[in-house]
């Protein structure tokens, strides 16, 4: 029995891609007979973690992070401190450290694809294992520190099995008969405008004129939503634009569902797993084929990749006029390959040789595993 000390910023009642994919591995280690213990500093929801998983209520103060940790590390010692973000990196070196324990980092998006400070370099340069979501990832993070190519490995986003296409096709837009939904999932945050929300706004206008009758949701809140509501009543496409605001999980799988194509023109994401979400849900997704994207896009034999200096309307026009790959059968070609099967096999690999046998571990042994 290995037991893990999860150093996280979003944890199980979290919110977003990072606190889903910090559940779905926590959770399938656990299901391997891990005994993990998880610090998170944000976690709003309410939540129970799988048995094996252990989480105190979230620290969102600094100081009060660092106790925590120091406190569960001298209760419960690791024998693997998985650091969840980049910027926790010398914290978990150092837990590590005092712990003997082998260190797991967790490498996202935009983070890391920035040369970072000294002390986070020399944390990640002192790591046993360090997982990227996509390629585009591992690839920034290999620039910057000077671990071994084989110890970066790729484990990409996965999704919940209720993401999946209506047993009855619906739709139920509010827009009128014969319309066209679009729609973008992602936090409305000014720091995360990359994700293009204002291109498929300023896009519709050209639709229309097209003869497309055009209906566009947008998932998500923040402070970057009066810009939007501002650039969409610019535009004079107000009334055609829905800001449907934070959603359940639940309501987020009907507006998948809705859509007849999901749209995400962004420049900044590490993966972007609402492409793939979309997808399982049976919806076509389009995005720029840059970042990480290209991997949930599956370089475009899964879903639809525009270049940066494309025309968006049109793509999204070519989509809209010829669908292609829908349904069940786009779904189940994203399952093969994204699903909640191989992501829990890609974890087990990459994480057996961690464990403790007979006192020791050796990650070299374990260099020929996992993915790149």
């Amino acid at each position: 029995m290995t037991r893990m000390l999860a150093m996280v910023t979003d944890g199980f009642g979290g919110r977003g891609g990072i606190a889903r994919y910090n559940c779905d591995l926590l959770s399938v280690l656990a299901a391997a007979g891990w005994q993990i213990t998880v610090v998170a500093r944000y976690a709003p929801d309410p939540e129970v973690p799988p048995p094996g998983i252990t989480q105190y209520p979230a620290e969102p103060g600094r100081l009060r992070y660092v106790l925590r940790v120091g406190f569960e590390m001298l209760r419960r010692p690791p024998q693997v401190v998985f650091c969840g973000h980049l910027f926790m990196a010398p914290l978990g070196l150092i837990a590590a450290r005092l712990a003997g324990a082998r260190l797991v980092m967790q490498t996202h998006g935009i983070e890391a694809w920035t040369r970072p400070g000294a002390l986070v370099r020399v944390a990640c340069t002192a790591a046993n294992l360090i997982l990227s979501v996509s390629r585009y990832t591992r690839s920034q993070v290999l620039t910057w520190t000077a671990l071994a190519p084989e110890r970066v490995r790729v484990l990409p986003d996965t999704f919940g099995t209720s993401f999946a296409p209506a047993a009855t096709p619906h739709r139920d837009s509010g827009a009128g008969d014969g319309s066209k939904v679009l729609l973008t999932v992602g936090r409305l945050d000014r720091r995360e405008a990359y994700k293009g929300q204002d291109r498929v706004i300023a896009a519709l206008p050209a639709l229309i004129a097209a003869g497309y009758d055009v209906h566009y949701l947008v998932a998500g809140d923040g402070d970057d939503r009066p810009r939007l509501e501002a650039l969409a009543r610019h535009h004079a496409v107000a009334e055609r634009v829905e800001f449907v605001g934070a959603v359940t999980k639940e309501r987020l799988i009907e507006l998948y569902r809705r859509a007849d194509l999901f749209v995400m023109p962004s420049t900044g994401e590490g993966f972007g797993i609402a492409f793939v979400e979309a997808m399982a849900c049976g919806t076509p997704a389009l995005g720029l084929g840059v970042g990480g994207a290209c991997d949930a896009l599956g370089d475009g034999e899964l879903g639809i990749m525009v270049r940066p200096d494309e025309d968006l309307a049109a793509a999204i026009a070519a989509q809209l006029g010829t669908p292609g790959r829908r349904g069940a059968q786009l779904s189940a070609a994203v399952e093969a390959r994204f699903g909640p099967g191989q992501f829990a096999a890609q974890a087990r690999l990459l994480f057996e040789r961690l464990q403790i046998e007979d006192g020791h571990t050796g990650m070299g042994e374990a260099e020929g595993h996992g993915g790149h």
